[in-house]
C-alpha cells in the first residue's frame, strides 16, 4: 500500500467570495447556489440556502460537482476541516469563502475512501492542528493540510472498503431514525395533551419561568491559571447544549477553579443564552450535578413543576426563544429574558401525567441509544482498520 500527500491525490479548490449585497435568491434565474460553513454538517445540509450571481464563479472547476468533499477552511478551532459529501444536485452550486471544495484524483483515489479517511476522528485531530487560530477564527492552512499522509491501496480495494464503511454507516443512520421518531412522538404527545405552547389554545394559566423556579448562570474561571481546570468537576459549556441529556462533560474543572461557582444540581434545565449558529436558543437537562459558563442560564427543579414538562415546551418553543434576542448589537438572550419568559401552565398533575408518558417512551429510547453507541463503536473500529491496512 502507497502512502501519498493530499496534494498528490486531490485537486483543492478555494471557495468564493462576494459581499452580503450580491446575494440573490436561491433557485431564482442566473443564480448559483452558495454554500456555506453552516451547510457543512455530518451530511450536506440544504435547509437553508443562499445564492449568487453566475459571473462570481471565475472558473468551471469552482462548480460543486457529484463526489465532491466540502471543507471549513475558517472556522472555530473545534470545527475548522469539518468536512461532508456531496451526492448529487439537482442545481448549480458553488463554495463560499470560508469553505473549500476538495476533489479526488480519480485515477487514484475514490472519493467515498477518501471522505472516510479525512472525516474519521484520528484524520480531524491532524487537520485542526493544520489550522492558524487568529482572535476567534481558525484558518487551515493549505500547504500543511494538503501534506497530510493518506494510505492508498488499489483503487478497487479502496471502494471495498467505501461500500463496508457506508453499510456501518447506513446502520448509524437508522438508528439516529428511530431516536428522532421517539423525539418526534415525544413532541406530538406534548401538543396533542397541551396545544401549541406559543398560541395557547387550550387556555391554561400563564406565568413567567421566574414564578416557578429559580433561574441562574454560571462563570468561565481564568484560563490564565491552569489549576483551574482538570479537576472532577463538570462543566458545560454552550456548544455540549444540544437538546439532550448531559451525563458528561468536555472539560472538568478542579476544587479552586469551582471555588465561586454554583454546582447545579441533576435535572436542571440549560438554556443556551448565546453561541455559534443555532446554538441560541437550544436546551438540555443536566444528568450530573455540574457548573455552567455564564453563556447558560440554568433553571433549577423544584416540587412547583415537572422538569419534563418544562423541557419539552422550552424545546417546541425554541424560534420564540431565538427570536426574543434580535433587535441588538448581538443577537444573545440574557438571565433576565429567560426569567420572564411567559410559558403555559397547566395543573401539575396534568404536567406529571405526561412525565410518565416520556419515561415509557424514554425506555425505548434508551434501548436506541445503546443500539446507536454500539453501531458507532463497530463503525470506528472498522474505519481504525481499513485506514491501518488491517480490513
Amino acid at each position: 500500500m502507497q502512502i501519498l500527500t493530499l496534494k498528490e491525490v486531490s485537486n483543492y479548490i478555494r471557495g468564493i467570495t462576494f459581499k452580503p449585497t450580491d446575494v440573490v435568491v436561491p433557485y431564482s434565474n442566473d443564480s448559483v447556489v452558495c454554500f456555506r460553513t453552516k451547510n457543512i454538517q455530518n451530511t450536506l445540509d440544504e435547509s437553508d440556502l443562499i445564492a449568487v450571481p453566475p459571473n462570481f464563479v471565475k472558473r468551471d472547476e469552482q462548480y460543486v460537482k457529484k463526489g465532491d468533499l466540502l471543507i471549513s477552511s475558517a472556522n472555530s478551532w473545534n470545527l475548522v476541516g469539518k468536512t461532508c459529501y456531496v451526492y448529487d444536485l439537482s442545481y448549480k452550486a458553488t463554495a463560499g469563502g470560508f469553505i473549500s471544495i476538495l476533489r479526488a484524483n480519480e485515477s487514484l483515489m475514490d472519493s467515498k475512501y477518501l471522505y472516510y479517511w479525512l472525516s474519521s476522528k484520528s484524520t480531524q485531530h491532524y487537520v485542526r492542528l493544520c489550522g492558524r487560530q487568529t482572535t476567534n477564527i481558525s484558518n487551515l492552512d493549505t500547504n500543511r493540510f494538503l501534506g497530510l499522509s493518506i494510505p492508498v491501496p488499489p483503487i478497487a480495494h479502496q471502494r471495498r472498503i467505501a461500500d463496508i464503511l457506508d453499510t456501518a454507516d447506513r446502520i448509524i443512520q437508522k438508528r439516529k431514525r428511530a431516536i428522532a421518531l421517539t423525539e418526534e412522538l415525544q413532541k406530538s404527545i406534548f401538543l396533542d395533551m397541551f396545544g401549541d405552547p406559543v398560541t395557547n389554545p387550550k387556555g391554561w394559566s400563564k406565568c413567567h419561568i421566574q414564578d416557578i423556579a429559580k433561574v441562574k448562570t454560571g462563570k468561565t474561571p481564568s484560563r490564565k491559571e491552569t489549576n483551574n481546570y482538570g479537576g472532577s468537576i463538570r462543566w458545560v459549556k454552550t456548544t455540549e447544549v444540544i437538546n439532550s441529556v448531559i451525563e458528561d462533560t468536555e472539560e472538568y474543572l478542579t476544587e479552586k477553579g469551582a471555588s465561586q461557582m454554583t454546582i447545579f444540581p441533576k435535572e436542571s434545565i440549560i438554556v443556551a443564552m448565546y453561541g455559534q449558529g443555532k446554538t441560541r436558543g437550544r436546551t438540555a437537562l443536566l444528568g450530573n450535578p455540574s457548573a455552567t459558563n455564564q453563556a447558560c442560564a440554568v433553571i433549577l427543579p423544584n416540587t412547583k413543576y415537572s422538569t419534563i414538562y418544562l423541557w419539552e415546551l422550552l424545546k417546541i418553543s425554541y424560534n420564540t426563544l431565538r427570536e426574543l434576542g434580535r433587535g441588538g448589537n448581538q443577537p444573545n438572550l440574557n438571565l433576565n429574558m429567560i426569567k420572564t419568559f411567559e410559558i403555559s401552565f397547566p395543573p401539575l398533575e396534568y404536567q406529571k401525567k405526561f412525565d410518565s408518558i416520556v419515561h415509557q417512551i424514554q425506555i425505548q429510547k434508551n434501548k436506541s441509544l445503546e443500539c446507536l453507541k454500539e453501531s458507532e463503536n463497530l463503525f470506528n473500529s472498522l474505519s481504525q482498520k481499513a485506514f491501518k491496512g488491517e480490513l
